[in-house]
């Protein structure tokens, strides 16, 4: 059966167990909130020295995980075998196939499987699903990011403007723990009900409202020539910060959705392509009367070109990351 964290954790706290868990995916902030979730809360404190074991996979075989699952609780009603790194255990899953032929009903074995994926063909990922719950999570994709800010945000009590939630993804892409612990930060400083603006993500997160890649794509797009040249001289001053291979896919994306902004019939039909939020639609519209499709074809060749020569697959010389950074956007915008 296959579940939403949600469902899953809803599950848990009403006291249905399955025998068998299977947390896996790209995605690791789930599966740590929903491993924390069986480690904190399905046996009771007092009893955890009996019956919960936390086991990683580079530590243990699959024959030592089959011999803990088939234990009786000694204390509670139910014992819990919690694998961690579960992906690192390399031979013996068909034994635990064969377990789930008649699995221990008392224990909650759980495996946090990480980065890879069961082949959703064999017997072992067909037992699971079956006799147990599996739960997958893949990463968001960038566009998506924002949205899930502004939810968690939320709730916890707070809001957060537009703007800040973009700064936010902008800036620490797709991490969502790292996102969480950042907003972390803020939950500790602001009373609850509190908007999170870019003021407050400046002061608690360290993320510049002036000088960050959402602003650089904006400057580009206006074709703000001193603007674009202050936050690349700030970036060029701050490179560990603001380092280029986090800045030249940010200006990718934005310059494939100038494009298919250009290319969209109407705004509704270039907001469903373009994934982006009706109240940015004006910056594209500005940018997309500033750039030809012509012209934001050579900028992707420019990106292009300063990747290569960064990774120093071409050669630029002694030339630092700044100095490239200015002269791409030299080239964009004149």
């Amino acid at each position: 059966m296959a579940v939403s964290e949600k469902q899953l954790i809803e599950e848990l706290k009403a006291g249905h167990y399955k025998p068998v868990y299977l947390l896996t995916g790209e995605e690791n902030y789930y599966i740590d909130l929903v491993s924390d979730y069986f480690e904190n809360n399905v046996i009771a404190p007092d009893f955890r020295d009996f019956d919960q074991t936390v086991v990683y996979g580079r530590d243990v075989d699959m024959t030592a995980v089959i011999s803990l699952a088939k234990r009786y609780p000694m204390m509670s009603p139910v014992q819990l075998v919690l694998v961690k790194e579960a992906q690192d255990i390399s031979k013996g899953w068909d034994l635990l196939a064969t377990y789930l032929d008649n699995p221990q009903p008392q224990t909650l074995l759980v495996f946090c499987y990480r980065y890879k994926k069961l082949d959703k063909r064999t017997k072992l990922y067909k037992a699971i699903s079956t006799k147990g719950v599996v739960y997958e999570k893949n990463k968001l994709r960038d566009y998506e990011v924002p949205g899930w800010i502004a939810n968690v945000v939320s709730q916890r009590g707070y809001s957060i403007t537009q703007k800040g939630a973009v700064l936010i993804a902008e800036s620490l892409g797709n991490d969502l723990a790292k996102i969480a612990n950042e907003l972390s930060k803020v939950y500790i400083s602001l009373p609850q009900g509190s908007v999170i603006n870019e003021d407050v993500i400046e002061s608690n997160i360290g993320i510049s409202k002036d000088y960050n890649v959402f602003e650089l794509q904006n400057a580009i797009g206006r074709r703000d020539i001193v603007q674009c040249n202050r936050i690349v001289n700030h970036f060029a001053a701050n490179p560990k910060e603001n380092p280029i291979q986090m800045i030249l896919p940010s200006l990718y994306g934005y310059f494939i959705k100038v494009m298919l902004f250009h290319q969209a019939q109407d705004k509704q039909q270039a907001m469903a392509e373009m994934k982006v939020h009706p109240y940015f639609m004006k910056d594209y519209e500005t940018a997309a009367s500033n750039y030809t499709l012509g012209r934001l074809a050579s900028c992707i060749g420019y990106l292009y070109d300063t990747d290569l020569r960064s990774k120093g697959i071409r050669n630029s010389g002694n030339v630092t990351d700044g100095e490239l950074l200015k002269e791409l956007v030299f080239k964009i915008i004149h």
